[in-house]
């Protein structure tokens, strides 16, 4: 059986490493280190210590994780052969050490070799001390070529570790910009505890890369942010934010909302997102969504001092939501096409909802609905099971239908059957909009900013002429109406 200690060389000074370290290193059979460029390699020459290093490997590979892939694979080869190999790295073992991880990883449960992992100090302990920064208060230690998937907090001490160079400290600078803006002050720490190669700077965000002395030690460490006005903020700040404006010295109108009080509001808020995407408006846009996104946080936090729910279980339910509905990307199931896959998303839907006949899952679309949109949704359900016209002309054919009988009613004195006839136009109307695959809402939107376009010339050319148009008649009007229709089918064709 092949025995491999894994040892720590310490965050940098020969004073720092511990004698345990060293004994392992003198009375190894082979001594391997991940890298010679380390403040302490000078020392271990010194002391006659014979080793090799893995640099070699560096050089080869085209991306980090393949080097920390070939150096545990030879590590293990190496320790398959010789009885006593020690493999030391920077720092602490267990300390941003990939290959260390990769090694406990591959070696577990092993019985052909023996592995032991000596403590030592890391850097952390020394930037630590350095910044006089108690870790107790909160100190997230992050790679720097992980902050894609590890994101800092902004409420606690954050280490960003790795930055190896300035094309790493450029990609690091633009990821945390996001989190903290521009302008926001870090420290950047360079081989923290050395004596006479420590160097610790603070300076704004955005220029840590500009600096032309990081190396393979280089660390920035940035603080919490504790400031009420921020550069920028994110979802926990928007949340104590609502909180603070509901609670007892808040906001008065905040305050007074409930569930029913906010209602317009959202729907309100959800329409003018939407004209921000009709309009092709991306700065408004971002401005639609937050206000879409402060009624969700509103909601919740009101149901939070219910104590029914608060937005953390909003998030929670909607991702499980999400894995569930997606059995074809977060599961073994394989779906082709997006057909196939709002199929099986409607049928995942009717269990969860436990929607035990086709008329239940027509009432189960919200009659809270604009009732265009509801109008077409139920119709689309009920086509599934095939109650449907077979083409459009017959679609066409029952618009006539029930045009008719409205106009057996309309001038008549039931108001209901004024209503029910009105009502089966419409919806007669929407189901022609369905087969041809038109928005029902859509369209009668554009048709009636058309009318305000139109309306809007014949007020413009009633006051060109000197007139108002509360004295023009009707006839005048409509004159104008069909000027501005010929106006804007010009406009139309030149384009």
């Amino acid at each position: 059986m092949g025995n491999l200690a894994i040892v720590g060389l310490g965050p940098g000074a020969f004073d720092q490493m511990t004698i345990g370290t060293i004994e392992k290193m003198k009375n190894a059979d082979k001594l391997y280190l991940r890298t010679e460029k380390h403040p302490v390699v000078k020392y271990l020459k010194e002391m006659g210590l014979k080793f090799e290093t893995f640099d070699k490997i560096y050089e080869k590979g085209s991306t980090f994780e393949e080097v920390y892939d070939n150096i545990t694979r030879e590590i293990i080869e190496i320790a398959e052969k010789y009885d006593n190999v020690v493999y030391a790295v920077p720092g602490n073992p267990f300390v941003a050490e990939k290959t260390v991880e990769y090694l406990l990883k591959f070696l577990d449960g092993s019985d052909d070799i023996k592995v032991e992992v000596v403590p030592a100090m890391s850097f952390v302990d020394v930037v630590i001390n350095q910044l006089k920064v108690d870790p107790i208060y909160g100190f997230k230690i992050i790679d720097g070529l992980s902050l894609d998937s590890i994101k800092p907090d902004k409420r606690c001490n954050n280490l960003v570790t790795q930055v190896y160079n300035r094309r790493v400290a450029s990609d690091v600078k633009l990821k945390l910009m996001d989190i903290y803006g521009d302008d926001f002050l870090v420290t950047v720490i360079k081989r923290a505890g050395i004596k006479g190669e420590e160097r610790i700077e603070t300076m704004p965000l955005y220029s840590i890369d500009r600096i032309d002395w990081i190396d393979y030690l280089t660390s920035v460490f940035l603080p919490p942010v504790k400031n009420t006005f921020q550069e920028r903020y994110d979802i926990y700040d928007l949340l104590d934010i609502m909180a603070r404006l509901r609670s007892e010295n808040g906001c008065p109108w905040d305050r007074e909302q409930d569930h029913n009080t906010l209602k317009r509001y959202l729907i309100e808020e959800c329409y003018e997102a939407i004209d921000a995407i009709e309009n092709n408006s991306d700065e408004n846009l971002l401005e639609e969504l937050g206000d879409v996104l402060l009624q969700v946080v509103f909601h919740s936090q009101i149901a939070n001092e219910r104590k029914a729910f608060n937005f953390h279980d909003v998030c929670d339910a909607e991702c499980k939501k999400m894995v569930y509905r997606h059995p074809h990307v977060f599961g073994s199931e394989e779906i082709a096409s997006s057909d196939d896959v709002l199929k099986r998303w409607d049928e995942i839907k009717k269990d969860e909802k436990g929607l035990k006949s086709h008329t239940s899952e027509l009432k189960s679309v919200p009659r809270s609905m604009p009732a265009l949109i509801r109008g077409y949704k139920v119709q689309e359900k009920a086509a599934k099971v095939g109650f449907d016209w077979d083409n459009v002309d017959d679609a066409m054919a029952k618009v006539y239908e029930e045009l008719n009988e409205f106009k057996e009613v309309y001038k008549g004195e039931d108001e209901n059957d004024k209503i029910e006839e009105l009502g089966d136009l419409i919806f007669a109307i929407v189901n022609v909009a369905r087969f041809l695959k038109i928005d029902p809402e859509v369209a009668v939107h554009k048709t009636i900013e058309k009318f305000i376009d139109r309306f809007k010339y014949i007020e413009d050319s009633a006051e060109k002429l000197g007139q108002k148009m509360e004295d023009m008649t009707l006839s005048e009007m409509d004159f104008l109406w069909n000027e501005a229709k010929m106006y804007n089918f010009n406009k139309k064709v030149q384009k």
